[in-house]
């Protein structure tokens, strides 16, 4: 059973680092894209930054959990945060103002669960490995 458990761990453990892998390759080639399309057009927009940020927090957070081993939950956070700005610079004109405020809204609850989750780790650390 031992043996079982053993290779079925190690089976998990390659299948999450080549996901990882897939993530980051799709990733690269997506900036790649992104580029190449604001050097034809020869113009960058904010749109155009705000996805390159995206694109570059989403290689950070590869990074992170291939270095550590453990996903930071405020990664995907600010991720969110970033594509809702991007969403609202990008729809503008077409939003009404209750959807311009459910936004606003949802930013607000992201950027006080991103405070919370960093109170909670200043205030409450981890004592050990284990208790992650």
């Amino acid at each position: 059973m031992s043996y079982l458990k053993k290779s079925g761990y190690k089976f998990l453990v390659v299948a999450e680092d080549m996901g990882l892998l897939v993530i980051a390759m799709a990733t690269a080639i997506a900036m790649g894209f992104e580029i190449v399309s604001m050097f034809t057009a020869m113009k960058v927009t904010l749109a155009d930054l705000l996805l390159l940020f995206i694109y570059l927090e989403v290689l950070a957070m590869v990074g992170i959990y291939l270095k550590s081993g453990k996903l930071p939950v405020r990664m995907p956070l600010y991720i969110a945060i970033v594509a809702i700005a991007r969403y609202i610079i990008l729809d503008m004109k077409n939003l009404d103002t209750l959807r311009m405020l459910g936004l606003a809204g949802a930013v607000l609850i992201l950027a006080i669960s991103i405070l919370v989750i960093r109170y909670g780790h200043a205030r409450f650390p981890y004592n050990n490995e284990d208790d992650t």
